[in-house]
């Protein structure tokens, strides 16, 4: 039975109190929110904080607010109310993608800003520390080597968020507090393509919130490959943006402008520019769609580091796409 090693945890009331905590406890300290991936991560040696602090007793973060230009929602609303609450029926995708991560006793403990700042995975990474002792560890956690391509110089460790790729397809902003002050940043700017330094958040920082624009003129989905029906993490996720314009002189609506974010194939929500540049000014027809599908097949490259096959998840992609945008096209018709 793995085991959580000792250490310190603390309940602040307030983001004043948890930015002092962490500032005392220094680089042995480290936040927490629901803990469904972190807690595990220190059963496997993976983070060995010394101090943990909650921020679940901080009432501002579970907050949602409507705005004129979109809705705030607090970092520590859990996966589950995400899903349910009647302020995200017009994110459908979002509440689609928090519906659809792991099962319903995580989504009761995880939450929205957990799921934004998983920890990247792999094969190699995410085993027991005798495991990973065994092949001399990774270059992830103590060792040198990144054992999907030994000769490569960073970690191809992978995101496996599934709401991630939705916040950057739909154009969230993440508001973040630290000891240097506030800042707002990018769904898209906050994510590095690196298995270790995955996020350009700071370990002292905070995610308050995320902001998400009105929904005016624009749909989004997500769609998600997996082994089975609930549980399991994405070997593929597919996000697809379009904000709609209707056709001068044509009955069929065109597409003002697109996003399609893949997840599960890179470090980051990886976003296709050539996929929705294949979408812009043009109706959503098969030829349209195949032509988009294929432009995001091209750049998706899945490593050896997850479930299935890497050749038949890079097919899925063209696959996923198309099945992403045909809802789409379903559901403006």
């Amino acid at each position: 039975m793995l085991r959580l090693p000792s250490f310190r945890y603390l309940q602040p009331a307030s983001l004043t109190e948890a930015l002092r905590m962490k500032r005392d406890a220094g680089p042995d300290g480290m936040f927490v929110a629901g803990g469904t991936d972190l807690y595990p991560n220190m059963k496997r040696r993976h983070q060995e904080p010394r101090t943990v602090i909650s921020l679940m007793g901080i009432s501002d973060l579970r907050a949602t607010e409507g705005r004129k230009d979109g809705t705030t929602v607090g970092s520590c609303l859990t996966l589950r109310d995400l899903s349910v609450l009647p302020a995200f029926r017009p994110y459908a995708a979002v509440a689609t993608a928090a519906r659809l991560v792991s099962t319903p006793l995580l989504r009761n403990m995880g939450t929205l800003g957990g799921n934004l700042c998983l920890d990247t995975r792999c094969n190699y990474y995410n085993q027991s520390y005798e495991w990973r002792k065994s092949i001399d560890f990774c270059m992830k956690k103590d060792g040198k080597i990144c054992w999907v391509a030994p000769s490569s110089p960073r970690c191809w460790a992978v995101s496996s968020s599934d709401v991630a790729p939705v916040m950057v397809a739909i154009g969230a902003e993440y508001g973040l507090i630290g000891p240097h002050g506030e800042r707002v940043v990018p769904a898209a700017r906050f994510y590095n393509n690196d298995g270790i330094n995955y996020l350009t958040k700071q370990t002292d920082e905070i995610l308050v919130e995320v902001r998400l624009p009105a929904s005016n003129g624009w749909d989004a989905v997500y769609h998600k490959l997996r082994r089975r029906g609930s549980f399991d993490f994405p070997v593929l996720g597919v996000a697809a943006w379009i904000n709609w314009q209707s056709g001068a002189g044509s009955r069929e609506p065109l597409v003002n402008d697109a996003r399609i974010v893949l997840g599960g194939v890179a470090s980051y929500p990886q976003e296709i520019a050539e996929a929705a540049a294949a979408l812009r000014g043009k109706p959503l027809s098969d030829e349209t769609i195949a032509a988009a599908a294929e432009a995001a097949y091209r750049p998706s490259k899945p490593m050896d580091n997850t479930d299935f096959d890497l050749s038949w998840r890079k097919q899925m992609t063209r696959v996923y796409v198309k099945r992403a945008l045909e809802e789409l096209r379903a559901r403006h018709t």
